[in-house]
């Protein structure tokens, strides 16, 4: 029962700030509440903000500065070490092939299942009282988030130096000394390069360092290996509604690809159509908010138990270590950001000039993929990227326009996007 008589147990209360340690205290005593915080991208439009709050109905909307302070302060948050025990989880919203975001629900958990969701992360990311933990990515993402909780939880401190600057991060890990932290690659060839200008820092403070969200380019993990010290290097596999795998990058040097084996409490498989399928335990079950079928696709019986999928398509060797073949078509992932073509889709398709459009990815050397955009009818990419401007936050903005006679499609109607991204128009220019 929540401590506070106007958010109740089960609530939402959606968070549209940057993030803060003020940010992270405020979930982690709403959760101690049973209430359920909804972080957000801040940046999101107008037309953004309206769909995604209509479906997660908040109580209460946080949308600047002195509302959070305001809310931390009668929440009693801020002191070191005096946090509860988080009853749920935050839910954080996901997309699929119709790009209409809908929230990964966990409920209000019991008290054992509870503790049992905070062990895991500790036991694995042996987080302690000592840790200092350096805040990389924006927290209104799912994996930075849970690393920052988790180092709270634990009794160790935050730094959050605010969006991603080289120079700065860099002056932060001298001053200091940070034990931890997450990133994902695109963080790490911009620090390289800056580090290959500018010097690179001691490192030696790190104890763990992991990594997610995109393909990691091999040159970079070896270098990511070389620059760290030995052992303190992680990559790990997972989504928006669940962790599959965890992985030293010395193991990664052995089996060059891999992103580990299943983490304890999991069990992985695959289909014959290398469709990736995870069993969780119970604390780590979930549900799409407001979505049972959108759920029921999601989940199946198998004989370890409950398994989920996201659509991601790989193989497993021998010796358990899964290798990925690939994201599924629908999704693309820019800087560790996942864009879903068809809510791009359903912004350009609303110019009159637009006949057809489809949206698909492209690698990047520093982005991990760029989103394009293949378009047929009479428009101008002027009046695509005003529109792109006002109707989408900045990750899922096309940075490349094709103007194409026809869109390739398979025999049922399906276009083809592997098909767009091997058009010479596509390529970097």
């Amino acid at each position: 029962m929540s401590s506070r008589p106007d958010l109740s147990s089960g609530d939402r209360v959606a968070l549209l700030v940057p993030g803060s340690l003020a940010y992270v205290e405020v979930v982690l005593h709403l959760l101690a509440d049973g209430v359920v915080p909804v972080p957000l991208d801040p940046r999101l439009t107008p037309r953004e903000r309206a769909t995604v709050l209509g479906d997660v109905r908040p109580v209460l909307v946080v949308d600047d500065e002195p509302t959070l302070r305001a809310l931390h302060r009668r929440l009693g948050a801020g002191s070191r070490g005096g946090y509860r025990l988080p009853l749920a989880r935050p839910m954080h919203l996901t997309s699929g092939t119709t790009g209409t975001p809908k929230g990964v629900w966990s409920g209000v958990l019991a008290p054992e299942a509870a503790a049992a969701l905070v062990a895991e992360e500790r036991d694995l990311w042996q987080f302690t009282d000592s840790d200092v933990h350096l805040v990389i990515s924006p927290l209104h993402h799912s994996a930075p988030l849970r690393f920052a909780i988790g180092t709270l939880l634990a009794g160790g401190r935050l730094v959050v130096p605010g969006p991603f600057d080289a120079a700065r991060l860099t002056a932060v890990i001298a001053e200091d000394r940070p034990t931890a932290t997450f990133c994902v690659p695109t963080h790490l060839q911009r620090l390289f390069t800056y580090w290959d200008a500018h010097g690179r820092p001691d490192l030696s403070s790190f104890r763990m360092l992991a990594h997610a969200g995109a393909a990691c380019p091999a040159p970079v993990k070896r270098r990511l290996v070389e620059a760290f010290p030995a052992g303190s290097t992680w990559e790990f596999y997972g989504s928006t509604e669940g962790q599959f795998t965890a992985c030293r990058s010395e193991e990664w040097l052995e089996r060059p690809g891999t992103v580990g084996r299943a983490r304890p409490g999991r069990t992985l498989s695959v289909d014959t159509d290398r469709t990736i399928w995870c069993t969780v335990p119970e604390h780590a079950r979930f549900s799409y908010f407001g979505a049972p079928e959108k759920t029921a696709e999601a989940w199946r019986d198998t004989p370890a138990g409950p398994a989920f999928t996201v659509g991601d398509h790989g193989r497993l060797d021998p010796d358990g270590y899964l290798y990925l073949d690939g994201r599924r078509e629908d999704l693309v992932i820019s800087g560790g950001v996942n864009v879903y073509p068809a809510e791009v889709e359903s912004v350009l398709a609303a110019h009159p000039g637009v006949r057809q459009v489809a949206v698909f990815g492209m690698p990047d050397e520093e982005w991990g993929q760029r989103v394009c955009a293949a378009v047929v009818g009479e428009v101008t990419e002027a009046e695509l990227r005003d529109l792109a401007r006002t109707q989408l936050a900045p990750a899922k903005r096309p940075k490349r326009y094709l103007f194409v006679e026809d869109l390739p499609h398979t025999a049922t109607g399906k276009v083809r996007r592997l098909e767009l991204s091997r058009l010479p128009e596509a390529a970097p220019g």
